[in-house]
């Protein structure tokens, strides 16, 4: 429980350090990270701030007493921002002083933040870097009660010392019954049927539906509420098919479930019902090329992020007659404009974000993060924690160029699976000429993996503190394990560090080794992470930038036409290698570029009669 010790600054400390300290011990501690490779990381590690001298001004603490009568004790003090739940303030008055102002001013928050410990919002207030300075270091835990965390401003909180926890599980089946009822209700035309009826028209002939029994629903994103959306449309008679990289098979077929790739869950589907998180590669995933490889006469449902679907592209196939009928309670832009052609249309039923709003998912999200900030006041570590945990400057140090290695060896591993197999297992290999008293905590490096491998398809911002147990929630099974190294004079903590997951497909053959997983390993060479293994195939590519992979027949002058492709198209190559197992069968080159190639510059490669597959990846 050392680590959980270290997760936030005592009280006193917290209350005497100033976050411009936090931010340039920050700095000291990760600057070889940041000079040893340049990846966009969401969830930084740092080392715990030691106390500054207390200021004249600082803010004044609550004191309280024992029953006993003793000595003074200061109580942590906590500011509720945004209306909770009686159930959840009961969990926080147990252990702290709770004060609520709902409806503050973004001025009244600057100016009043500095006299608590704790901060719980919902998604109506913005907790800003300035916010997080204004709180002078006394700040130690923002709580979010939901899952969302977008306004939040993650990096600040991370310099400021201050964790951010949210409550992500106890609205999960009232979004699930949101969604069935989102489903019903647009198969039989409920509001549309009731709007009518109450202007005095009775319209049976206009608003026949559609059954459900027998139809096919394709759930994309098989997460907690996707499945429990499942498991409801099942009970309907439904026939379920499921989209997610990460959804474990056996709960799929424990629950009836076939997982299948997004092309054939989109194709297939009767009804779509969107659960999928909101990222770069999910951004208007729904758009005018998906919709066009639908099922005319398809109907959506969208109960997760309104950013997945592009909602012009939605209205033109709406009134083309591809998709027949929308029901949506979430928009790109909440609350949406009032002359919305999307919420306007005759359609399209809609509800004003409604997925968590009952009475039981309010109170259970209370106690959740009401539990989660008392935990994360009293120093324990924090299972729903989105940021970064505090690691001693030293290991931070020795292991940064490690760090950025293990998550991109992670990303570049979950790009390589085909969608429709899932991660069955993962095994992280450390080949070290150190002694295990030397080595002793892989944690961090285990915790990057993890975090390469789920944030480029999830939500989940993974860290040393929830790396597990995201894992854990997503069927990972991931083990580690040490070879020993012949040069004992070695310096290094690591000579190289092996990604191998188990049991899955690849959308690149090349990437399989002998025994049958997609096998990628890299070191550290200068501070720099490269890729020195490819399946079977040696290479060596620094990992910066991108990468594309290309499986060929070893021929002369193969470096040359995809190099002069790239040069024609202005893609500038930072790297290049080529590794063979025979002279004259297969190779593999591995070609890092600064900027992502163009679909017709890609296509054009692999149209080179020697080239048998490729691969784009993104670092």
């Amino acid at each position: 429980m050392a680590a959980s010790r270290a997760l936030l600054p005592t009280p006193h400390a917290a209350a005497a350090a100033s976050p411009a300290g936090a931010r340039a011990r920050l700095a000291a501690a990760s600057a070889s990270l940041r000079s040893a490779a340049r990846v966009r990381v969401r969830c930084a590690t740092l080392s715990s701030p030691a106390p500054a001298p207390v200021a004249a001004e600082a803010p004044a603490r609550r004191i309280s007493r024992d029953g006993s009568g003793g000595a003074p004790r200061p109580k942590p003090a906590v500011l509720v921002a945004e209306k909770l739940s009686e159930a959840g303030l009961a969990v926080l008055r147990e252990f702290a002083d709770v004060e609520c102002a709902y409806g503050m001013a973004p001025a009244d928050l600057l100016a009043r933040v500095a006299q608590f410990d704790a901060l719980i919002v919902r998604s109506g207030t913005k907790v800003t870097r300035e916010v997080l300075e204004a709180g002078r270091g006394r700040l130690r835990v923002v709580g979010r009660a939901g899952v969302g965390i977008d306004n939040v401003d993650l990096q600040a909180a991370t310099e400021a010392g201050c964790l951010v926890v949210n409550a992500p599980t106890a609205n999960t089946v009232a979004a699930a019954e949101h969604g069935i009822a989102l489903l019903a209700s647009m198969a039989r035309n409920v509001s549309q049927a009731d709007a009518a009826l109450k202007a005095g028209k009775w319209q049976r002939s206009k608003y026949v539906g559609v059954s459900l029994v027998g139809k096919t629903l394709a759930i994309m994103g098989f997460g907690k509420v996707g499945s429990e959306v499942a498991r409801r449309a099942k009970g309907l008679g439904m026939h379920v098919i499921a989209h997610d990289p990460y959804a474990p098979a056996d709960r799929a077929r424990a629950i009836g479930v076939e997982l299948v790739s997004f092309d054939e869950a989109i194709t297939r589907a009767d009804f779509i019902s969107l659960h999928m998180p909101l990222i770069p590669t999910t951004s208007k995933i729904f758009n005018d090329e998906s919709f066009g490889k639908m099922k005319t006469g398809v109907r959506i449902i969208n109960v997760a992020r309104g950013g997945v679907i592009d909602e012009d592209a939605l209205v033109r196939a709406l009134d083309s007659g591809k998709v027949a009928q929308a029901a949506l309670d979430v928009f790109t832009v909440e609350p949406p404009p009032k002359d919305s052609k999307l919420v306007l249309h005759e359609n399209v039923t809609v509800t004003p974000h409604l997925g968590a709003s009952t009475v039981e998912a309010q109170e259970g999200v209370a106690i959740e993060i009401a539990e989660a900030v008392v935990g994360a006041l009293k120093g324990e570590l924090a299972a729903t924690a989105v940021n970064a945990p505090m690691v001693p400057a030293e290991v931070m140090s020795e292991l940064a160029p490690y760090v950025s290695l293990a998550e991109k060896l992670g990303r570049l591993a979950v790009q390589l699976v085909a969608g429709e197999s899932g991660i069955k297992g993962v095994k992280v290999v450390y080949t070290t000429a150190r002694g295990p008293d030397d080595l002793d905590d892989t944690r961090l490096l285990r915790a990057m993996v993890t975090k390469g491998l789920v944030e480029p398809v999830s939500s989940t911002f993974v860290n040393l503190v929830n790396a597990d147990y995201s894992a854990k929630q997503r069927g990972l099974r991931i083990t580690e394990e040490r070879v020993a190294h012949d040069s004992p004079a070695a310096e290094a903590p690591l000579e190289s560090i092996q990604v191998r997951l188990s049991q899955v497909q690849s959308k690149f053959a090349g990437a399989i080794s002998d025994g049958g997983d997609i096998v990628l390993e890299g070191r550290v060479k200068y501070g720099v992470p490269h890729l020195t293994l490819v399946g079977p195939y040696e290479v060596d590519v620094s990992l910066e930038g991108n990468l594309i992979l290309c499986r060929q027949i070893d021929q002369p002058g193969m470096i040359g036409k995809v190099g002069n492709i790239l040069g024609q198209r202005n893609v500038n190559i930072s790297f290049m290698s080529v590794g063979r197992t025979f002279r004259g069968k297969q190779a593999i080159m591995a070609i890092g570029v600064d900027e992502e190639p163009e679909k017709e510059t890609l296509e054009k490669i692999g149209g080179i009669p020697a080239i048998e597959e490729f691969v784009f990846l993104e670092l």
